[in-house]
């Protein structure tokens, strides 16, 4: 009898669970207007946009929770001279370059836009981690889990995950927080990284966490 996807995985030993930890954080992973306004190379359609309001709830429960709360966008000096080869695989990336004659793609969501109090960490790579501070804040911080919110999530999601499962936090990657701009690389990685780096939750669930640290 041929086996299933899931019976497959089950067979292999995947798809273990990851105990969040006491001192978690949220980052939200690149959720500017450019995956949000049609006009847009990098839009992101239905996929990113419905996960606009399970981030803004994120968010909210995060901050009522009074845990530290990061952002990422993405810059390039004019040109894309220091995006290196990802900039040149993906030329949508240019809407971030300095100077941009639409520099509303490269701002904030709107209900996302950090607070004074909250970090902003600004990436040329993927991964929130790549040659950024991420990992040594964490640290300082004292923080043991990261949830995961942003767009998208085949892309700078799965990379960040995956590095955060690396540098030795455990990821939570709040199901209706991230987007992708089709429902199949979408689905795709959330299932590969529930079965290999990270947990993946729903926005119940999380909310549900950060509830409980805070009472």
């Amino acid at each position: 009898m041929t086996e299933t996807l899931e019976q497959n995985y089950a067979r292999g030993g995947f798809k273990q669970s990851l105990q969040a930890g006491q001192r978690p954080a949220l980052v939200i992973v690149d959720f500017v207007r450019a995956y949000l306004l049609e006009r847009s190379p990098l839009f992101g359609g239905q996929g990113c946009l419905a996960a606009l309001e399970g981030a803004r709830q994120l968010l909210e429960a995060a901050r009522s929770a009074n845990i530290p709360v990061l952002h990422t966008n993405v810059a390039f000096q004019k040109g894309g001279r220091d995006g290196g080869v990802f900039f040149r695989k993906v030329p949508a990336l240019a809407c971030f370059e300095a100077d941009h004659a639409d520099p509303e793609l490269a701002a904030f969501a709107d209900g996302l836009e950090p607070r004074t109090d909250e970090v902003v960490i600004t990436k040329h790579y993927a991964s929130a981690f790549f040659a950024t501070h991420l990992a040594a804040t964490l640290t300082a911080m004292g923080r043991d889990t990261l949830l995961i919110a942003g767009v998208s999530t085949s892309g700078c999601i799965r990379a960040t995950a995956v590095d955060c499962c690396q540098h030795g936090f455990i990821p939570w990657v709040v199901r209706e927080a991230v987007g992708d701009r089709a429902p199949g690389p979408h689905e795709a990685n959330l299932f590969d990284l529930q079965a290999k780096y990270a947990e993946v939750v729903t926005l119940q669930m999380a909310v549900s966490y950060l509830a409980e640290l805070a009472s």
